[in-house]
């Protein structure tokens, strides 16, 4: 009895070190306004898509991260509300406002479940 529970024990404590939910981490970077923090999430190419810019597929990990983060300043952005959140098959999508002391935007971001987190693969923002 005493070797199952040791077992039991074990086991529960490397699932929870293995998935790690990262998407409230993503959430409250976006609330803090904080671009930098956000990229650190990016999976190793995305899908981008700024305000009045072409989308560029397969966009590296760096890149994204300057251009998003370039967004984030050149904007002013200081918030996010988030509307929407919904998951499907280890495919997550986040949908908010980014706000800054103007109109502010909406944002969509897709996230898959790779390496025991979310990484995100999309984001779009208009």
């Amino acid at each position: 009895m005493k070797k199952l529970l040791v077992l039991v024990s074990v086991c529960t404590a490397l699932f929870a070190f293995t998935f790690i939910d990262n998407v409230p981490n993503i959430v409250n970077a976006l609330r803090m306004g904080n671009a930098e923090e956000v990229s650190r999430y990016f999976d190793n190419f995305i899908d981008l898509k700024l305000l009045e810019r072409d989308e560029i597929k397969n966009m590296s990990k760096n890149q994204a991260g300057f251009a998003f983060q370039s967004f984030f300043r050149e904007n002013g952005i200081r918030t996010f509300e988030l509307t929407s959140q919904r998951e499907m098959g280890g495919v997550m999508y986040l949908a908010g406002r980014l706000i800054n002391s103007g109109r502010g935007y909406n944002i969509t971001i897709l996230l898959k479940n790779k390496d025991g987190g979310h990484q995100i693969i999309t984001v779009r923002i208009n």
